[in-house]
């Protein structure tokens, strides 16, 4: 069977690289050529663990392939999977112009009786809306359908998360679209989820921003500890033995980032508010997250009388440990508020810095000014102040010492509630962190 996969981001190119593993013959399509080629040598374009070493397998087993031709990628494929990005637009809602192009590519190229399954986080009803599209511009006397297969990957864990999900979600109109996709899916031996289309878009969007519904409650109940006097880190471990409630997405921090949890909680506010109804839970979750982004910064901001002329250490960069991507995460933020204020920052981040300079260029900046360096050892050395925004490994093997020790002021804001504010007070480290 040969599957083809339009775009090669987090979406397609995950995908992609696992229906190779699975023994498919796989072709993925991007317009770059740059980016093609640098994935045809074996190397990823984005960081995630394990999925350059299976790309460089299936290379070299000849199940993998990587082209801008998408004519030639498309027109005798048994299935054709859209990967494409669905970017948030300045009112909220998804822009769907990569969908719509990729749609129309399939549409006048196919030669054969194809399915056409959207991955991609798309408005409920888009499936409906593609399937139409691909019909009004075909060319060749062909059957397609459109099948929704939302993903659910977290960036870091991309990989495993494809291989070893907890479900497939498949959304077919068809006994014959629902046969095939579940044949595609069935070496992957997981459990599948087979629904409508529509409800297929509406799970995707009902999963995530419930987990960052999650998130931005456990923050928000952190801010009343602080106020209180109760541990988040204590509430939590007594909540997480409850079933009903689970252990994930309890730990409080500095907010969500990240390219799906932003833009799905706004999307979905989007979606009701087109249809007259006001989804007041995701509305209170994004704006508690946009809030807590920059806590710390206002937290700092209350303590210091000016950032000008200071160093600041800033670890980590990403809007998560294993991942480069810097889409959303709270560091951006707090650099530009830093930045303004006059701070010359000292960044750390061990995948990060290089997305970061495409944000941040070094050197001079607003009032301050940025420098990426190449150990958190490093940006803490003679720094009157630390941010940590990440919680990279490296980031949590620091003792209290080093930060005693580095430091011209002892003086550390945790977004990740990484250390223990007992051992950070008897080694001398001013200590600031979230809930406690």
């Amino acid at each position: 069977m040969k599957i083809a996969v339009a775009g090669t981001g987090y979406v397609g190119l995950v995908a992609g690289v696992c229906f190779a593993e699975k023994g498919y013959d796989v072709t993925c399509v991007d317009v770059d050529e740059k980016k093609v080629e640098m994935m045809r040598q074996g190397i990823s374009p984005i960081y995630e663990d394990g999925l350059e070493e299976l790309m460089q397998k299936n290379n070299e087993r000849g199940t993998l392939h990587y082209t801008t031709d998408y004519k030639a990628a498309y027109k005798d494929a048994d299935a054709i999977f859209i990967g494409v990005g669905t970017p948030e637009m300045p009112d909220g809602s998804a822009d769907l112009s990569y969908i719509a192009t990729v749609s129309r590519q399939i549409a006048e190229t196919i030669e054969k009786d194809c399915l056409v399954v959207v991955k991609s986080t798309v408005p409920v009803g888009t499936n409906d809306k593609v399937e139409q599209f691909i019909k009004d511009f075909l060319v060749h006397d062909v059957k397609v359908e459109v099948a929704s297969n939302p993903e659910f990957l977290a960036q870091g864990t991309a990989v495993h998360d494809t291989l070893h999900a907890a479900r497939i979600i498949i959304g077919t109109e068809s006994a014959q679209a629902e046969a095939l996709l579940k044949k595609i899916y069935e070496p992957f031996k997981l459990p599948i989820v087979s629904v409508k289309r529509r409800s297929a878009e509406m799970i995707k969007y009902a999963c995530n921003d419930f987990l960052a519904l999650k998130i931005s409650y456990m923050n928000d109940i952190a801010n009343l500890c602080e106020l209180v006097g109760a541990d988040i880190t204590d509430v939590a471990q007594g909540m997480c033995y409850d079933e009903r409630i689970g252990s994930r997405f309890l730990n409080a921090g500095i907010g969500f980032g990240g390219s799906c949890f932003p833009k799905d909680t706004k999307a979905l506010k989007f979606l009701a508010k087109e249809h007259g109804y006001q989804l007041r839970t995701v509305e209170a979750c994004v704006a508690v997250n946009t809030d807590q982004k920059t806590r710390l910064f206002e937290k700092a901001k209350d303590r210091m009388i000016s950032f000008k002329g200071l160093k600041v250490a800033v670890l980590g960069l990403t809007f998560k440990a294993g991942t480069d991507d810097l889409r959303e995460a709270p560091s951006i933020d707090n650099i530009k508020c830093l930045l303004a204020s006059g701070a010359d920052i000292y960044a750390y981040d061990p995948k990060g810095t290089d997305r970061a300079k495409q944000i941040f260029p070094e050197g001079k900046l607003d009032k301050g000014s940025i420098t990426y360096v190449s150990s958190c050892e490093e940006a803490l050395s003679g720094a009157n102040i630390c941010f940590v925004f990440t919680e990279w490994k490296e980031m949590k093997e620091l003792t209290p010492a080093v930060f005693k020790e580095k430091m011209h002021t002892p003086l550390v804001y945790d977004g990740r509630n990484l250390y223990a504010p007992e051992e950070m007070k008897q080694t001398g480290v001013e200590y600031y962190s979230i809930g406690r």
